[in-house]
């Protein structure tokens, strides 16, 4: 009996897997084209479902968005490169929400065969053997994925959290904080857990104007609004 090959599906702090593909904007390289900058890898059911061109119309109104935070698009789904472009084109004609004209300049990949989506468990059979789920793969520039998002084939993804998302994860890691719920940009931010018992202790008798403690181990850093 042939044995099945199954991929394991990538897990936050995972290297993201390599692949090699041929978009709409060209062939690419991932990561090695990437490198340096923070990617959205994202994928959806099908071309021309109506979910999905609403998606991809606001993900292309946002793009510059993005790439003012280096963070570059790359779609997917299991559709030819002639159904991308014939969709990508129509998708110009439409106005819905506010936008029209609206041109899709980030890669879609071609991925017919299911190779990149089985690599990136975008394939869940539950939902379907044919078609991708709303997956998003929230990756940095070493590469490494930072968080993962699904959404089910009836559910719009919500595109400010994803920005949210980026916006989060690059203030964590440059200032090596942490984000409390609901936190948006000129909120303050979490100051790592005290390590000691005399660290904790002097963190509730610091004086510092732009620090306070709830307690010990809840502390802010007040960041300018």
């Amino acid at each position: 009996m042939e044995e099945m090959h199954i991929n394991r599906m990538p897990l936050i702090g995972d290297k993201a897997p390599a692949f090699k593909a041929v978009t709409t904007q060209g062939p690419i390289n991932f990561p090695d084209d990437f490198a340096g900058k923070w990617v959205i890898l994202f994928s959806h059911p099908a071309d021309f479902t109506p979910v999905c061109t609403t998606e991809f119309m606001t993900f292309a109104t946002m793009a510059d968005e993005f790439k003012a935070l280096n963070t570059e698009l790359i779609g997917l789904s299991i559709d030819s490169l002639y159904a991308h472009i014939a969709w990508l084109r129509k998708i110009q004609e439409l106005e819905w929400n506010g936008m029209k004209n609206v041109e899709v300049k980030f890669p879609l990949i071609e991925d017919i065969k299911m190779e990149i989506a089985n690599k990136y468990g975008m394939i869940q059979p539950n939902q379907s053997t044919t078609q991708a789920v709303r997956a998003v793969f929230i990756i940095d520039p070493e590469a490494i994925v930072r968080t993962i998002l699904f959404y089910p084939a009836s559910l719009g993804r919500n595109f400010d959290e994803i920005k949210r998302v980026i916006l989060g994860l690059q203030k964590a890691d440059k200032d090596k904080v942490a984000t409390p719920a609901n936190w948006r940009p000129g909120d303050d931010v979490i100051i790592p857990p005290a390590g000691s018992c005399g660290t904790a202790k002097a963190r509730m008798t610091d004086k510092s104007e732009d620090k306070y403690c709830l307690d010990w181990f809840l502390c802010f850093k007040r960041e300018s609004k």
